[in-house]
């Protein structure tokens, strides 16, 4: 499969991938103006709030950050925004990628981008994921910068006297994502510290996603999963849980992800072995393109996610592609 743009009535053709960002990317003021510009988009929000009875354009457009950041507001929010750009720059330039990715819950945008979930099942999905996480034990997550792999085994090793820790985001060569049981994580920083480590970030979050502190939450979501119809994809979605290229059975994958690692590295890695020379970041903010730089300095990357990044973006692809 491949990008095919249609300029003047030629073909021309150049493998590109879309990307969608998760959890950590959401800010007020996200997509309002996406809302005020594009109808596509506006449909889009103005859909969420029917089908989810919930205010997300109130949300995203001039909430309150604690409000927004909490998990069940923060995944549909994002969810929506992400989608809503993908149709703004849908109504500028007609561009079907080679694959298509998302970090966390970004894979929903993605499974949206290729097919597998149109866009009522995708906001549902979403917000019971949401639900469920949130319900699910606390814990806590930190962000290790520049540290080995082998440093990484051995203060999980070690941490593992406090209890459960493991790794929750592969986000680049240079940075992983530590989840587990508070006092766990917070050894696994010490060690990591101790070993000459300058960077250890606890972050912002009331569970440890992506462990298996969620496996109640993966069970609950795989039997909610039973009564819904998934497509195969039309566009090859590189999934979390194992950075695979997959068309179809995505359901087990689904409830997987939830208490699986992010192979996000891999996946942007799978792509380029791929062919892919173009990542087009599409949703709120810049944090995969700040990731993909840490990938590989060869990576172009583009950030869809007002009026102006559309059209500049677009104008970019018919450049290059």
């Amino acid at each position: 499969m491949t990008v095919i743009l249609f300029l003047g009535g030629d073909k021309i053709m150049k493998k590109c991938a879309f990307i969608f960002p998760g959890q950590g990317s959401q800010a007020v003021g996200m997509g309002k103006d996406l809302y005020d510009n594009f109808e596509g988009s506006k449909q889009v929000f103005d859909r969420a709030n029917e089908i989810l009875n919930k205010d997300i354009k109130s949300l995203c457009f001039d909430g309150d950050e604690e409000t927004l950041k909490q998990t069940v507001n923060t995944q549909p929010a994002i969810l929506t925004t992400s989608i809503a750009a993908l149709e703004a720059l849908k109504s500028i330039i007609d561009i079907k990628p080679e694959f298509v990715a998302g970090h966390s819950l970004g894979e929903y945008a993605a499974y949206y981008a290729a097919g597998v979930l149109d866009l009522e099942k995708a906001l549902i999905l979403i917000q019971k994921r949401a639900d469920l996480m949130s319900d699910s034990p606390s814990g806590a997550m930190s962000a290790v910068i520049n540290a080995t792999d082998e440093q990484i085994k051995t203060a999980l090793k070690k941490a593992y006297e406090a209890g459960y820790v493991d790794v929750a985001n592969y986000n680049s060569p240079s940075q992983v994502v530590l989840t587990g049981e508070k006092e766990a994580v917070e050894r696994a920083g010490e060690v990591l510290t101790l070993m000459g480590v300058k960077r250890v970030i606890p972050l912002a979050v009331s569970g440890a996603f992506h462990s298996k502190l969620m496996q109640s939450a993966s069970e609950r979501f795989e039997e909610f999963l039973e009564n819904i119809d998934i497509n195969n994809a039309e566009i090859p979605v590189i999934t979390n849980v194992d950075a695979e290229i997959t068309t179809e059975n995505f359901k087990p994958k689904m409830s997987k992800q939830i208490c699986s690692s992010v192979y996000w590295t891999q996946t942007i890695q799978k792509m380029i072995e791929n062919g892919v020379e173009i990542f087009v970041e599409i949703g709120n903010g810049k944090v995969l393109s700040g990731l993909n730089k840490k990938i590989s300095s060869d990576i172009i990357s583009y950030n869809v996610y007002d009026k102006a990044t559309c059209i500049e973006v677009a104008e970019k692809l018919k450049e290059v592609l």
